[in-house]
């Protein structure tokens, strides 16, 4: 199991790549968290999902979902991804209050629970959903959430010390180095936990190192003194594994594949913000800059060969309402109408019709941006499904994308459809929104510089990525294969074995 002192420790990536490390042993390997925190979600199978997936992990239609870390990692572990893998999801819509997901569906239930009666409720079904992951393979590789150290939320943990006790773990604790007091983070952990739980620490990671690894002497030598624990691995910093952040926007910092930029794709980094890891290959895109925007001012200074990209929200309205705070959506539609590209994808598809209507409660009604002559309407039941299909004809920036198969995802709740009479002004001026996708998948505007789909996943497609760059990104398989190298470079002799002894 891989713990951490702190939330962005590296437990995720840590978690991925000692997946695959396993998995090249010839062992059968699945990874398991069980309870993530995340608007960034996968569409994976129901519980015993059997049998090989092709390389994206698809081998159904239907199913739930699970953080994308852990759909992340059982790709990893060369394992078909399900449900059980992740059975308690938590995604946040507003600062208090989050929709719970159990066994990949939303349970509407338990979403009005309050934090702490929780954990009854879900433990059985955790429980159960490990035990039966652990009957059918080798190793499970583990993840925590934030620190196993929260006094406060001890007593009803289920996802560090209580899941460390179940399945009898052999636990790594890691700790970002790179912030500073990575000894006292490891030291004020270890003493938190109860003697029980100190036990199944087998070893301290330091991640995220830079400098002279010399001059952590004699650090780990008296860390181990003061606990028995010794330090098992000293990561150096690794801007560029490959993997994108479990949450938040994952790198501040433009980013770039290398060469002469000759575009730039400006994602608005709304608050409630989802499934942003969908955009980690345009970071290695040669010639393309990925940025994050949040101000008028830095959409104004974008060329109209750039992009403006409207992602998905886990709040379509309130993240509506953000924008026209922060004066964006004047800044949006100023883009537009300069002839800029603009791309909604599911939550910022809906954006981008003109109004959002809501008589279940779901999300709320709001004005829409009026780029697309479209309107949503949220429902109750929630889409949750893989998808492969193919563009019809596509204008404007996109035109590469006509006739194309892709596959993707769908995770929203919500119809939208074109505008029908009495809109009979819009659609005489030939505002009418054209399908580029079937099943109401995807339409854009009549100039063609504006684009809106349900479909997830588009820049992980391979053959789109071709189709709008003329390149291809690194695959998944080498990042995989490159994390499990970088830990078997770094970890101590033996240790990694030892671990499944």
């Amino acid at each position: 199991m891989v713990l951490g002192t702190t939330s962005g420790a590296g437990k995720s990536w840590l978690t991925t790549a000692l997946c695959r490390w396993y998995a090249r042993q010839g062992l059968r390997v699945a990874p398991f968290k069980a309870q993530n925190m995340s608007n960034n979600a996968r569409v994976v199978g129901p519980a015993g999902t059997e049998g090989p997936a092709d390389g994206a992990g698809r081998a159904f239609e239907a199913g739930g979902e699970i953080g994308s870390a852990q759909y992340f990692q059982a790709l990893a572990a060369r394992a078909v991804p399900e449900v059980r893998m992740n059975p308690l999801l938590l995604k946040p819509e507003r600062d208090t209050a989050s929709q719970v997901v159990l066994m990949g569906q939303v349970h509407e239930g338990l979403s009005r629970t309050p934090w702490r009666q929780r954990s009854a409720a879900v433990w059985p079904h955790i429980a159960q959903a490990f035990d039966e992951l652990a009957a059918r393979h080798d190793v499970i590789v583990l993840e925590g959430a934030g620190s196993p150290a929260e006094i406060n939320l001890h007593a009803s943990d289920v996802v560090n010390m209580r899941m460390a006790r179940h399945a009898r773990a052999r636990c790594l604790l890691v700790t970002d180095i790179d912030r500073g007091g990575a000894f006292a983070h490891l030291y004020g952990t270890w003493a938190l936990l109860p003697p029980e739980e100190r036990a199944l620490l087998s070893g301290f990671v330091l991640n995220k190192f830079r400098g002279d690894a010399a001059l952590l002497a004699p650090g780990p030598e008296q860390l181990q003194a003061l606990t028995g624990v010794p330090t098992v691995a000293t990561l150096p910093m690794w801007w560029q594994h490959g993997l994108p952040e479990e949450d938040g926007v994952f790198d501040e910092r433009p980013a770039g594949g290398g060469g002469a930029v000759t575009r730039t794709v400006a994602v608005v980094a709304c608050p409630r913000i989802s499934n942003l890891d969908e955009f980690q290959p345009l970071k290695r895109m040669p010639g393309l800059a990925l940025r994050w925007v949040r101000t008028p001012t830095e959409l104004a200074a974008l060329a109209p060969s750039d992009w403006v990209v409207l992602p998905g929200s886990k709040h379509t309205s309130g993240d509506l309402a953000w924008l026209r705070a922060q004066g964006l959506d004047a800044a949006i539609a100023a883009h537009a109408a300069r002839g800029g590209a603009v791309l909604g994808i599911c939550g910022g598809l809906q954006m981008l019709g003109e109004a959002l209507i809501d008589p279940h409660g779901i999300d709320g009604n709001a004005p829409g941006l009026g780029l697309l002559p479209l309107v949503t309407v949220f429902e109750r039941d929630k889409t949750v499904r893989l998808r492969r299909t193919r563009f019809g004809a596509v204008q404007g920036p996109w035109a590469a994308l006509g006739g194309a198969e892709v596959a993707g995802y769908e995770i929203h709740h919500g119809r939208t459809a074109g505008l029908v009479a009495p809109h009979a002004a819009l659609i005489a001026a030939g505002e009418r929104a054209q399908p580029v996708l079937p099943d109401g998948l995807g339409w854009q505007n009549a100039r063609g510089n504006v684009l809106g789909l349900y479909l997830h996943g588009l820049f992980e497609d391979a053959g789109a990525l071709r189709a709008l760059f003329g390149a291809d990104a690194p695959t998944l398989e080498q990042t995989f294969d490159g994390l499990a190298d970088y830990i078997d470079a770094h970890f101590a002799p033996g240790v990694l074995a030892r671990l499944i002894d």
